[in-house]
């Protein structure tokens, strides 16, 4: 429970607040104040856990064609736009966890900048953003996992059990219950899986890149193409809405990096150690990116035939098409496992935001007290981890029952919720150092510059999004009263969230009278 008082009392752990910074009483002693364990998690854990979540070789696998079909053999340049608004969002994160180490990130941040009321709609916008992703997690790791069967048996009926629906279903609540155990056990559970995942997955694209490269230079390969400069040229698009179209998928493709923030409080050096883990990973994503990109461009093309990545009947899976053509029948099986261990790591981390963004508007008062229970051996938020996992299964077996096109738009409609808490975020950060700015040149660029910028490109993403999304065309092409399916979703959930916060209004007056966490309390005290 979270009291406020003018002044401590004695065994209190205080964080306390002047004007734009803070001035804590110790980084492990706010991680104490949750329940989480803390220093569990070093700069490499920190780092993987972003990475994983981020799940690389599915995002490629699926990315690659839709990007090529907007953008040609522009999509390398598209993937460098894309990481710009990324990187400068991620000097917002490091700022504010130096100045608040805070598992809640994004949601305790906006609160301090901005009130209670932006704040909570900014964690409503990453739950719900997460939630969707881990449904769609869940089904793409399903689809793998019959597909590698089909693979390894040569079974064209057990590859076929994925569209059998009820089967599909169960196997995909079955993975969310796994993932879902793995993360109510604690950091030391999640941190072991993931090197092995990740590893997988980043030893697979190496081999992917060197042979296609290899392959691509012998000369032998019809419609592979010469490496070219020009295609890091982001003005070579023919058009700026086949490029914001191009960026939008590459800003999806970047999306999950913040999980080495959700996890502060449990990593060794809380004020710094998550944001230099960041970086790390964008680092490792925007290289990784930009090599298979290359790669997969020099060895098919961008023609709409055969193994060209324009071409639309293989775009939705790359790799699949790739696999053989690229490493042969042998390895090519390792592509498939890839894809698969993406997206199950990818499924098991991406628990983390959610279930710790959950802990801490609960600490603090913004959902009910229940969700920030701690379990006393593994010291995970147990019940928002479960939460968690009852909401994305009922989520998916609704919406698969219900009708795939609604699946399928409210996949289209994460972005828009990406670019919101994003940049909500991102202009917290510039708002709430706003004391500082005229401090150094670093303060002025890292806390107040690249963030404003970062926030603007991806609040200009979001408005053209919007825009577009009210297009029936949108999608699955499906509309509601002439209106696009994806911006009634999109919305929709928006609106949701604005119902859910006025009912947490009446049950919480305290937090949204500013009264528990916001940029004016003078000592916050969490009281055991």
């Amino acid at each position: 429970m979270v009291q406020v008082h003018p002044r401590p009392r004695a065994g209190d752990t205080v964080m306390s607040v002047a004007g734009s910074g803070v001035d804590q009483a110790g980084d492990a002693g706010d991680a104490r104040t949750k329940g989480l364990s803390g220093n569990s998690v070093g700069l490499l854990g920190s780092a993987v856990i972003g990475i994983s979540t981020v799940a690389p070789v599915y995002c490629l696998t699926s990315t690659l064609g839709p990007t090529v079909g907007q953008v040609g053999v522009q999509m390398p340049a598209v993937f460098l736009a894309g990481f710009l608004p990324m990187l400068l969002v991620a000097f917002a994160y490091r700022e504010l966890n130096k100045a608040i180490p805070d598992c809640g990130t994004s949601f305790t941040w906006t609160v301090r900048a901005f009130g209670p009321r932006v704040g909570w709609m900014c964690g409503w916008g990453l739950v719900i953003a997460t939630i969707i992703v881990l449904s769609n997690l869940a089904g793409v790791a399903t689809s793998f996992f019959y597909l590698l069967l089909g693979e390894l048996t040569g079974s064209d009926a057990l590859a076929a059990l994925d569209d059998n629906r009820p089967v599909h279903v169960l196997t995909c609540l079955a993975f969310i219950a796994v993932a879902t155990t793995i993360s109510y056990r604690g950091m030391t559970a999640t941190k072991g899986v993931q090197y092995a995942l990740v590893g997988l997955q980043l030893a697979v694209l190496a081999v992917f890149i060197v042979m296609a490269v290899s392959k691509a230079r012998s000369g032998d390969l019809p419609g592979s193409l010469d490496f070219s400069w020009s295609w890091m040229n982001p003005f070579a698009v023919q058009s700026f809405a086949a490029f914001t179209a191009g960026l939008s998928l590459s800003i999806f493709m970047f999306w999950g990096w913040d999980a080495c923030l959700t996890v502060n409080e449990e990593t060794e050096g809380s004020a710094k150690t998550p944001g230099r883990a960041a970086l790390v990973a964008m680092v490792v994503l925007v290289g990784s990116y930009l090599l298979t990109a290359v790669a997969a461009q020099m060895f098919s093309g961008v023609g709409e035939q055969g193994t060209g990545l324009g071409n639309p009947e293989t775009s939705d899976n790359v790799f699949a098409a790739l696999a053989d053509p690229v490493m042969g029948t042998a390895l090519g099986v390792l592509l498939f496992v890839a894809v698969l261990a993406s997206a199950a790591a990818s499924l098991q981390t991406t628990f983390i935001p959610v279930a710790r963004t959950v802990l801490a508007m609960s600490t603090y008062q913004a959902l009910p007290p229940s969700f920030a229970r701690i379990h006393p051996r593994f010291k995970s938020p147990g019940l928002a981890t479960i939460a968690a996992g009852v909401a994305t299964g009922v989520f998916y077996a609704v919406m698969s029952f219900l009708s795939q096109n609604v699946l399928i738009d409210t996949v289209y409609a994460l972005g828009l919720m990406i670019c919101f808490y994003y940049s909500i975020t991102a202009f917290a950060c510039a708002w709430f150092f706003r004391a500082e700015l005229r401090r150094s040149a670093r303060d002025a660029f890292f806390k107040g510059v690249f963030p404003v910028l970062g926030g603007l490109l991806l609040a200009a993403v979001f408005g053209k999004t919007l825009y577009d999304m009210w297009d029936p065309s949108y999608g699955s092409g499906s509309s509601v009263l002439g209106v696009g399916s994806v911006f009634v979703i999109g919305v929709g959930l928006l609106v949701v969230g604005v119902v859910i916060m006025l009912v947490m209004r009446r049950r919480s007056p305290a937090f949204f009278r500013g009264e528990v966490l916001t940029g004016s309390t003078s000592a916050l005290v969490v009281a055991d």
